[in-house]
């Protein structure tokens, strides 16, 4: 009896030693903060499809921010309420990147006036995930061969998020269709980095991450109201055929030509926007 009492106090002993040792080191309470940040009962659907589409960069959330790899966060919500389409742009949080909903396949209508969704960018999120200057872009950018069968022109894209590969492999899905040759030569671009035209907002081209097949068979909301007025009545033009839309919605990327500020020749790698 007495053996028996004797291991029973050396064993509560032993693991108040443990816990004392595992929280003063930091063990315990991380890895308490983990399991919180990760709890899927507190994380928002829409933090919750941003934090599965970059695995790489996001691994949790708390306290109303995203929790990035680097231990940083970002704030999800600023708890401003009905922003006008200025501020989206200018201004948004995390959550605002969902405030208007991307629709894969064929469209239905012509945009809506202002109804440009993925156009709406959290610029430090980007910033976070392919680098907060040229340089640090740069050391990520590898060189690949776009639609090697029927063009064969090498372009410089990202190598985060597999955008590499995954523009290997449309390239390959598009060979197929020879009929769709002159939209896919002399592509418009891929990595530059600048800002958007009469803007001081980064380019999603900063990142390659972004590509514009052909220019000549595209139409963008710039050209045709000969200005960058946001607020400029713009007549909806697209000459781009849905395949191509539809092969590149597949593998992630949204299309511009799907915003009534639209830019047909534009695909844009925004998973988290495609359901």
């Amino acid at each position: 009896m007495y053996i028996h009492a004797l291991m029973r106090v050396t064993i509560i002993v032993l693991l108040s030693w443990l816990g004392c040792s595992l929280g003063h080191h930091g063990i315990k309470s991380d890895f308490t903060q983990l399991r919180s940040n990760n709890s899927t009962d507190s994380i928002p659907q829409l933090a919750k499809k941003l934090i599965n589409s970059y695995k790489d960069l996001v691994i949790g959330f708390s306290n109303n921010h995203i929790i990035l790899k680097d231990g940083s966060k970002l704030l999800w919500d600023d708890g401003i309420k009905n922003k006008s389409s200025k501020l989206l742009l200018e201004k948004p949080d995390l959550k605002d990147i969902f405030d208007q909903k991307y629709t894969v396949g064929q469209l239905k209508s012509t945009p809506a006036t202002n109804f440009d969704p993925g156009r709406i960018r959290n610029e430090p999120f980007f910033l976070k995930m392919y680098g907060a200057t040229e340089k640090e872009v740069r050391k990520n950018l590898t060189e690949i061969t776009w639609c090697l069968k029927l063009v064969g022109q090498k372009i410089t894209v990202t190598r985060i998020n597999g955008i590499d590969k995954k523009l290997t492999q449309i390239s390959k899905e598009l060979d197929e269709h020879p009929e769709l040759k002159k939209y896919l030569t002399n592509i418009g671009g891929t990595f530059t980095w600048r800002n958007i035209s009469g803007t001081n907002r980064h380019s999603m081209h900063s990142f390659g991450m972004t590509i514009d097949i052909n220019t000549t068979y595209s139409d963008y909301w710039q050209w045709a109201c000969k200005c960058t007025n946001e607020n400029a009545v713009i007549p909806y033009k697209n000459r781009i055929p849905q395949t191509i839309v539809d092969i590149f919605e597949k593998h992630g990327f949204i299309w511009g030509g799907k915003w009534y500020h639209y830019d047909t020749m534009h695909f844009e790698y925004r998973p988290e926007l495609i359901d």
